[in-house]
């Protein structure tokens, strides 16, 4: 027994190692996070096979053209506000160095295992097309999005409204988010996903935070959340993936939200994120992947929650703000300007959304299109009520 608990606490010091990279300075954040600032050159992207010799591009070639300019909020009195890092009330990192949250040892010992950590479980993307009578109860993982098919995408943006959903218990989750994919709903399955999420598992507390993830094989052997493995190549010495997003919003009071664009670089096929107005993040290099080297194949907004079903009961954990779409603002949970990239590398409207839930009755999702939002959805709920047993 002592010598198995030897070799998992080795197992576990090798991967912090691995994980956490030598700092130009660490900032410490009030939620209890350590942000180190890591040499640009030194980050996880390069431990990755594929990038052994790969040179950082800083900028993109070229950025999507039509970005919106509409109005933020809905008048004056009620409008939604952007937001940043709670890290950054105690420090930056400086030009030539990244920030990146550090992991440790309680991290890695929460996950099913070492191998498993910052990753997703198989099957956990919404798949609306499908017929499959197993969906509802599929890894019990809900959805509540909007989505587009049938056409090629090179991007999709969306401004998110941020909240701090309650989750009920250790292995679910909640979190509202942009889905790039491309190929079938099968193992060869590639996607790029980015928003913001609740989940105790994965950080060990119930803050809101800013996420990105990404996987060539359906959630197999590749990819992870935020920089947790190499691929994600980051660029940016602001933004801290897996950092808290601060203030967040309340009911019936201000409302916070931020904005994403996920974008293909026409020139070099790299997929660019950019953060908020003008905070471009970094990239995943176009070579990570089979189907995203090309143009994705189908994007989804929206929300997704882990239904563990203990005791027979559905969760009482909450998607967006735990209220139904029909509350509408300053109650409910929004995505707003909501476009898509397309082959000329200008943003536009989406043709042809829809909308998909597991359970309408626990989840829901109610779409529209406005002057001021262009177009946007209300989604989520509570979970476990009395209409949702």
């Amino acid at each position: 027994m002592a010598s198995t608990s030897s070799s998992q606490n080795l197992q576990v010091q090798d991967q912090l190692k691995l994980l956490n990279k030598p700092a130009v300075r660490s900032i410490k954040s009030s939620d209890g996070d350590m942000i180190d600032c890591i040499n640009i050159t030194h980050q996880p992207a390069f431990d990755h096979p594929l990038l052994k010799n790969h040179t950082i591009q800083m900028t993109p070639s070229f950025h999507p053209e039509g970005v919106s300019a509409r109005k933020q909020g809905i008048g004056s009195s009620s409008s939604s506000r952007t937001n940043s890092q709670l890290w950054h009330l105690n420090g930056r990192c400086p030009k030539g160095t990244i920030p990146i949250r550090r992991t440790r040892k309680g991290d890695l010992l929460r996950a099913s295992s070492i191998k498993a950590f910052g990753k997703k479980k198989h099957r956990t993307f919404p798949q609306p097309r499908s017929a499959d009578p197993d969906l509802i109860s599929q890894n019990g993982h809900q959805h509540a999005i909007a989505y587009v098919e049938g056409d090629k995408y090179y991007g999709a943006k969306a401004t998110i409204n941020v909240w701090e959903p309650k989750i009920q218990q250790p292995g679910e989750f909640s979190l509202s988010q942009i889905w790039i994919l491309g190929g079938s709903f099968g193992r060869d399955l590639n996607s790029i996903e980015a928003g913001w999420q609740v989940s105790p598992d994965l950080y060990g507390d119930n803050h809101t935070r800013l996420f990105t993830y990404w996987t060539s094989d359906a959630y197999g052997s590749t990819g992870c959340y935020n920089l947790l493995c190499s691929g994600f190549v980051q660029t940016n010495n602001e933004i801290a993936m897996g950092g808290s997003i601060y203030p967040v919003s309340s009911y019936h009071a201000s409302q916070y939200d931020i904005s994403i664009l996920v974008w293909k670089d026409p020139k070099d096929g790299n997929w660019w994120m950019k953060f908020g107005k003008d905070k471009v993040v970094g990239y995943w290099p176009g070579l990570l992947f089979s189907h995203l080297s090309g143009p994705a194949s189908m994007i989804e907004w929206g929300g997704e929650v882990v239904n563990s079903e203990s005791n027979g009961q559905h969760t009482s954990t909450q998607m967006g703000s735990g209220h139904f779409p029909k509350e509408g603002f300053g109650r409910a949970g929004y995505f707003k300007d909501i476009e898509v990239v397309d082959g000329s590398n200008n943003l536009r409207v989406p043709k042809g959304i829809a909308t998909f839930t597991d359970q309408s009755n626990c989840y829901d999702v109610e779409i529209g299109k406005g002057a001021k939002w262009g177009t946007y959805f209300y989604f989520g709920g509570p979970g476990r009520s009395p209409t949702c047993p």
